[in-house]
């Protein structure tokens, strides 16, 4: 299982959105294993099919980072189906090394889903967990968190982003 190389933001893969997956292949399982081991090598919480340049609706979470094994969520052309409340939090991105910035994100979210075995399922997050379901999705639809900050966070960010890369300061990106 290869770790993949995670696309940086300025990269046009990040800003369009994903094809539907449409079948449970050998390639796709392959693709789910080396996310998985990308993201713990990052290390992060969640890690979408774009970010490792593969335009396909699909993404991995675990907010335990590999704590508990029971909490690796794998989701194949996952979408938001209900969200409540309000959230308001620091969030980073695998994407975007180096920067946060307070997000808001829905306090609950359910998202339905594909697993591995090709059936359909739905997950209920609340706190952290929404916030995790909400980024990976948007990921999917060409949406980072960068894009639900206001016009001039966004603009202020993007320039110390923009002067850290010029400058090759830019923190890399595993590996």
């Amino acid at each position: 299982m290869p770790i993949r190389r995670i696309v940086k933001y300025g990269d046009p893969v990040l800003e369009k959105a994903t094809a539907r997956v449409g079948g449970i292949t050998d390639e796709i399982r392959e693709l789910v294993k080396d996310m998985i081991e990308t993201m713990y090598a990052a290390p992060g919480v969640g890690l979408a099919a774009n970010q490792v340049g593969v335009p396909l609706r699909l993404a991995v979470i675990d907010i335990s980072v590999g704590e508990d094994p029971d909490a690796l969520i794998v989701l194949i052309n996952p979408e938001v189906i209900g969200s409540s409340g309000k959230q308001i939090d620091e969030e980073g991105c695998l994407s975007i090394p180096g920067y946060t910035e307070f997000v808001q994100r829905p306090e609950k979210a359910i998202v339905r889903a594909v697993n591995l075995d090709g059936k359909e399922f739905t997950v209920e997050g609340e706190g952290f967990l929404a916030r995790a379901l909400c980024h990976e999705t948007d990921h999917l639809d060409g949406k980072l968190y960068v894009h639900r900050l206001s016009g001039i966070k966004r603009s202020l960010l993007t320039k110390r982003i923009r002067k850290a890369s010029a400058a090759g300061e830019w923190e890399e990106v595993y590996p």
